[in-house]
């Protein structure tokens, strides 16, 4: 369950708040800054586009950077039945996208991020230049893992209690008290229909197809992670390689932002927009 989520403590001035993309009359909140080939970087589950500040300045020097909250997270709207689900989060990219003019994209999703962009790659192939997992699964045939058990009920003051300890056990021994309290502070903050709404979009049956994505894919593993079988991930997705930061917990580009960055520079390196 470590696989999931977010953050860090400074907010990043330069980056210009969009607020024109919509989906279903959602507001989506995003930001856009740079130029040149577009990165998107997209948060995990209950996390914000706060996840991403130790990477906005730095790409945004070669890149047109987007950050976004996806539905019922940080500033975006929640819908009102409370539903959400994969195609929900990957058609608010994708509005985002149109919003930024933007055709081919990288896209970056942390935790639950990772399914997402997934998704918006199974939906949207023809913008798709490329996705990198952080910390989260590509391959979805072998989640949830087979000892999995998914966790009670979200709601109330129990289900919080639950929230903040998988959030505590996101954390290594490392993870700086600042990182702690930031990523506590925005997960524990989103909303209880978004915990439980976004946690059951995650364990739909409907997005576990399996059919091939051809755009180059990276997935980067913390410390605390296992590294995909890259021979038997390449079955479903043909251009996979595999990385890991090492001493790092799930929110590895918070911990180690460096290292983190390099590995994505290296793949971004070698992508045709």
């Amino acid at each position: 369950m470590r696989r999931f989520l977010l953050t860090l403590l400074f907010a990043v001035p330069f980056a210009a708040p969009l607020s024109a993309a919509t989906v279903d009359g959602l507001s989506i909140n995003s930001t856009s800054v740079g130029s040149g080939p577009t990165v998107v970087f997209v948060h995990g589950w209950t996390c914000d586009l706060s996840s991403w500040d130790q990477q906005v300045p730095v790409f945004s020097k070669k890149y047109h950077v987007v950050t976004l909250d996806l539905p019922g997270h940080g500033k975006s709207q929640l819908p009102k039945d409370g539903k959400l689900s994969m195609d929900l989060f990957a058609r608010a990219v994708e509005a985002v996208r149109v919003e930024n003019k933007a055709d081919k994209i990288v896209l970056v999703g942390h935790s639950m991020g990772a399914p997402v962009i997934r998704q918006y790659a199974h939906m949207y192939p023809g913008h798709v230049a490329g996705l990198v997992a952080v910390d989260g699964p590509l391959d979805m045939r072998g989640f949830p893992p087979p000892n999995f058990s998914a966790p009670p009920s979200l709601a109330g003051a129990e289900g919080l209690k639950t929230r903040e300890t998988m959030i505590r056990g996101m954390f290594v021994p490392t993870t700086s008290p600042a990182i702690q309290d930031h990523v506590l502070k925005m997960m524990l903050g989103a909303p209880e229909a978004t915990a439980s709404g976004a946690m059951a979009a995650m364990f739909d049956p409907s997005i576990r197809w399996t059919e091939a994505i051809k755009a180059p894919s990276l997935e980067v593993v913390a410390g605390t992670g296992q590294v995909p079988d890259v021979p038997k991930t390449r079955e479903v997705l043909p251009a996979f390689d595999a990385s890991q930061v090492a001493g790092t917990g799930h929110f590895l580009m918070l911990e180690k932002p460096a290292e983190f960055n390099s590995q994505l520079t290296a793949f971004l390196d070698k992508i045709k927009f």
